[in-house]
């Protein structure tokens, strides 16, 4: 990850970037200045003085993203100096188209129309008022071109970068959201699985503790180590919240054995059969075809009634199917917001999901998933 520039630190680089752009540009405008005397005879000669003025304007560029209204002050005073004492136009208009269009950029929209109506009016005197060559108002038009094309090129510069501004900005918004969502998701199955699987637990041991304790003993320790597993869970999912956190692998299909030993704690049964050549599944894919298992069989523990589940994984070319089927009567009772978690997670990789009660009786929950999921 690159490094954050400080406000600071972008500052002095503009600065440096503005200082070599009007050393650079300076004896270019000089050099075609002196040219533009030669061409226009009748123009006041280019002496010293125009040199100076031409300079002075030039040079304070250096500052027009650090003072923008400060510059344009500076080189609108020294550009009408220099029209109103009769000096050939030139090059030097070209420190005011800069001056303007940098005020525009970098000032709200009322001063800076404000800061370049000022501009206009100053640079306008010598129109009537010069030592040379005065056009008169038919120069109003080709002078305030100067200033009002670069001051409308500079408004619609600084409307297109807040404009992708905020773009960038609702983006970042709607990837917080999903992300959160996302999250709440993943929170959501391992919270609600755990804890069936626990009250189921607790439910057994209850019942055991007065006739036989050393069973109960052993639900309490599957209580212990179901609690165990789900806060580790819990811990690697938030994870990924805090800044800086590492990405922890996350669970998949290689972890249902481990899920059907816990199930079994807690009096779920569970037949696993596993079908076709497994293949490396994609992060995103591998987490959901675990999810849908854990969100079903965790629906089957609540709500079907029975004590026995099956799970059935595919692995054929291009796709992973998962399906989960018991013989309940209850299992329908699942198909709320966890049907509809499965349901969402499995769509948004391109996937499918069914979900509804078998014609013999019970429920079934089948997914399936591309190996590679859609963007």
């Amino acid at each position: 990850m690159r490094p954050a520039v400080s406000s600071r630190d972008r500052r002095r680089r503009e600065s440096a970037a503005d200082l070599a752009f009007a050393l650079v540009l300076l004896p270019l405008v000089l050099l075609a200045t002196r040219l533009a005397g030669h061409v226009r005879p009748d123009a006041t000669r280019v002496d010293g003085t125009a040199l100076a003025l031409v300079t002075v304007a030039v040079l304070a560029l250096a500052a027009r993203r650090l003072v923008p209204r400060a510059t344009l002050a500076v080189v609108t005073a020294a550009v009408s100096a220099y029209l109103v004492l009769g000096y050939p136009y030139g090059p030097v208009l070209l420190a005011v188209l800069v001056a303007v269009g940098t005020v525009a950029v970098r000032l709200p929209l009322r001063p800076a129309a404000l800061a370049a109506a000022a501009a206009l009016v100053v640079l306008l005197a010598h129109l009537v008022w010069s030592r040379g060559e005065r056009p008169g108002w038919f120069g109003v038009l080709p002078g305030s071109a100067w200033v009002v094309v670069p001051f409308a090129l500079g408004v619609a510069v600084r409307a297109n970068r807040e404009s992708v501004e905020r773009t960038r900005t609702e983006q970042a918004r709607r990837q917080a959201d999903e992300e959160r969502l996302r999250i709440a998701q993943e929170v959501h199955d391992v919270v609600g699985h755990g804890l069936a699987a626990i009250s189921m637990q607790a439910d057994i041991a209850l019942h055991l503790m007065p006739r036989q304790p050393e069973q109960a003993v052993t639900a309490l320790t599957a209580i212990s180590r179901t609690s165990r597993e789900a806060l580790d869970e819990l811990r690697v999912t938030l994870g990924a919240v805090r800044r800086g956190a590492e990405r922890e692998p996350v669970p998949g299909l290689a972890r249902l054995d481990a899920l059907v030993g816990r199930l079994a704690g807690a009096g779920l049964r569970v037949e696993l059969r596993v079908t076709g050549e497994p293949a490396d599944l994609p992060p995103p894919v591998d987490l959901a075809a675990y999810r849908v298992a854990q969100e079903a069989l965790t629906n089957v523990l609540r709500h079907a009634g029975v004590d026995r589940a099956a799970v059935t994984v595919r692995h054929a070319p291009g796709e992973v199917s998962v399906e989960v089927t018991d013989a309940g009567t209850g299992g329908e009772g699942g198909a709320g917001h966890g049907l509809a978690g499965m349901r969402e997670r499995v769509a948004a990789l391109g996937g499918e999901l069914a979900a509804g009660p078998l014609p013999g009786g019970g429920f079934r929950v089948y997914a399936r998933l591309p190996v590679e999921p859609a963007r």
